[in-house]
């Protein structure tokens, strides 16, 4: 039986190395950058922390580098009140790194080295076994291998929520294990095969042409398209000034996931996502701009 209320994630945590930058640099270019700043990070540890900030009681299954960077990793997990009983230690790996330039417009380019997030295998995740047949959502992406991916969805025997990013082609077993899919519109196109969608009726024909239950569309500035089992929604995002966007997207999984942890429909789920990634974009950096539950009920109420 899942306990409502609970978020199991099994993913990847890294440093984030930022830096501001007038432009992203072509290929052989040399780009003068600021200062720069380094954050904690990762699409898995970043969903954690996005998911206990909105209010979910959150567990983490990944590993880190016997390493000061690892140190922390689990630092800023734990003082989100994540729970990093299965984050493991590996001696034999450094902890992953991400290196993520910022423009003037607050759009990123990132260069990730997955380190220790390689290494995370079949034993973690039975280790984590109990977790991710009590949790009410488990939450996954790809920065770690495929494999533990599936493995670790067709355990949970909750809600599975994959984001498919870094985008990778994904395997039947994932597929019929999926109850909600996560892409931007990039991702999307790359999943079908075919060019950027451009317009809504596009996403969502693209969306349907995957045949998953339910598939929501993360649209940057124009929110995201819910594809659920009866209708398409288009669910609009608050106007606000853009900082970096590094990390909406994983604000936006992380406050999904703890709306649909406690029962919330799929369509006001993602409308309090929604809100979490508008917010994360007005802040710098990854973890240090996940909002709070609060500062996501303030923002839906305006």
């Amino acid at each position: 039986m899942t306990v409502p209320g609970t978020v199991t994630v099994v993913g990847s945590a890294n440093l984030d190395i930022v830096v501001p930058v007038p432009h992203h640099p072509t290929t052989g270019e040399t780009v003068l950058g600021g200062d720069h700043a380094m954050h904690p990070g990762g699409k898995g540890a970043n969903q954690a922390v996005a998911a206990a900030r909105a209010g979910a009681s959150v567990s983490f299954v990944g590993r880190i580098g016997a390493d000061d960077a690892g140190g922390r990793l689990r630092a800023s997990l734990e003082a989100a009140g994540v729970d990093t009983t299965h984050l493991a230690v590996d001696a034999g790996a450094p902890s992953g790194i991400a290196c993520i330039g910022v423009d003037a417009d607050g759009d990123n380019a990132i260069v990730v080295s997955p380190g220790a997030n390689g290494r995370v295998g079949a034993a973690d995740v039975a280790a984590a076994g109990p977790l991710l047949t009590s949790a009410a959502v488990t939450l996954l992406q790809l920065e770690t291998p495929v494999d533990v991916v599936v493995d670790a969805a067709t355990r949970a025997a909750g809600v599975v929520v994959v984001n498919p990013a870094p985008v990778a082609p994904l395997p039947d077993d994932l597929l019929t294990a999926v109850d909600v899919l996560v892409p931007n519109r990039i991702e999307l196109a790359q999943l079908a095969g075919t060019g950027v969608p451009v317009d809504l009726d596009e996403v969502a024909g693209m969306a349907r042409g995957l045949g998953l239950p339910a598939v929501v569309v993360t649209l940057g500035a124009d929110g995201a398209l819910v594809c659920g089992p009866t209708a398409d929604v288009h669910v609009p995002a608050p106007a606000v000034t853009a900082v970096d966007t590094t990390a909406c997207g994983d604000a936006f999984c992380g406050a999904l996931a703890d709306a649909l942890a406690r029962g919330v429909p799929l369509v006001d789920a993602a409308a309090r996502a929604v809100h979490a990634g508008a917010l994360t974009a007005t802040r710098a950096g990854a973890q240090p701009s996940l909002p709070s539950a609060a500062e996501i009920d303030a923002s839906m109420a305006r």
